[in-house]
């Protein structure tokens, strides 16, 4: 496609299909993808760098340029559509709050659509003015997080420990739960006034303060994404990352005696033998297999897909031909 008359930007908001773009300029361009944008790509999300054509007060996104990492997790309902929930970024920070919902599940879950994503992770156990015990949480989450680091902080009180990993040109994305305090983290990192809300008494559980995506400038060149809040987390991984997520788990594989073990009742399982030992807790392996069960779904589901949009692909070529052997008289 030629750019003539085509003006670069960044998706820095996308709601509806309705999306606002910052370009080159320094302004802001309401924006609508073209119907070509529609039948023949993936939707942008916020983060992508697209290519718009000057059309009134509206935009018309014409291109979208290959996304060099992007975090995905599965559509909310029953499909297995992919959702980006940020595009082109370069670290993750999953903020955990260390009050009332903590939940080490959850951030294993977190942890492997960041690998996923291509993104470096970064956990930020945040409040921990509220923890009781804030030792033995950073240890208990360092022991899950592999080659992740491990920040504790409290944004009420100083983002200064999030700033070394906030380098000129580089994009960050806030992801976790509602109420973990990422609006919180934002306004502390912007200077903004953003809304935040309290979590709810009866069980720690934040409500939505953020409602979609936004990509704002940081001082000192930085770029940030706020996301909101997700609490369901449908995952889109491969075994790969799901290895990354749970180093552990895979080191301990490597050291069975059998390649294909399944960890059952094989002899010479070091998985079973770290279970009894206790080096890996029941938890920990129950999650593992529960994500494993994902991914393998999700590795099947997307072969099917595959092997239709073939079938798709086959099915109008051979309709062409006939129409062109028809038009021709053959």
């Amino acid at each position: 496609m030629s750019r003539q008359n085509l003006v670069r930007g960044r998706v820095c908001f996308g709601a509806h299909e309705e999306y606002r773009v910052l370009v080159n300029e320094g302004g802001e361009v309401d924006a609508l993808p073209s119907g070509a944008l529609r039948a023949f790509s993936d939707l942008p999300a916020v983060g992508d760098w697209v290519w718009i054509r000057p059309a009134g007060e509206l935009g018309l996104i014409e291109e979208m340029e290959p996304r060099k990492s992007a975090f995905l997790r599965k559509a909310a309902g029953k499909g297995h559509a992919a959702q980006c929930v940020a595009a082109n970024i370069d670290l993750c920070f999953v903020v955990c709050g260390l009050a009332g919902d903590f939940n080490m599940r959850r951030l294993e879950r977190y942890l492997v659509l960041a690998w996923e994503s291509g993104a470096q992770p970064v956990v930020v156990l945040n409040k921990i003015d509220l923890c009781a015990d804030v030792d033995a949480a950073v240890s208990a989450v360092r022991s899950i997080a592999g080659q992740a680091e491990v920040v504790a902080m409290s944004a009420t009180h100083s983002i200064e420990p999030l700033k070394p990993w906030l380098q000129p040109g580089s994009t960050v994305a806030l992801l976790g739960s509602s109420g973990a305090g990422k609006s919180t983290i934002a306004n502390a990192l912007t200077g903004g006034n953003r809304p935040t809300r309290e979590v709810r008494e009866q069980d720690s559980r934040g409500r939505h303060t953020t409602t979609a995506s936004m990509l704002m400038a940081l001082p000192g060149d930085a770029w940030l994404i706020d996301t909101p809040g997700m609490r369901e987390l449908g995952l889109l991984a491969s075994q790969a990352s799901l290895e990354l997520g749970f180093p552990d788990v895979a080191e301990l594989a490597a050291q069975c005696r059998f390649a294909d073990c399944s960890h059952q009742e094989e002899p010479g399982c070091a998985v079973r033998q770290a279970l009894i030992d206790g080096r890996i807790s029941e938890g920990r392996w129950a999650s593992y297999l529960k994500l494993q069960r994902e991914v393998r779904h999700h590795a099947a589901e997307a072969d099917a897909s595959a092997q239709r949009a073939e079938k798709r692909k086959w099915k109008a070529i051979h309709k062409a031909q006939k129409r062109m052997y028809r038009e021709r008289g053959d």
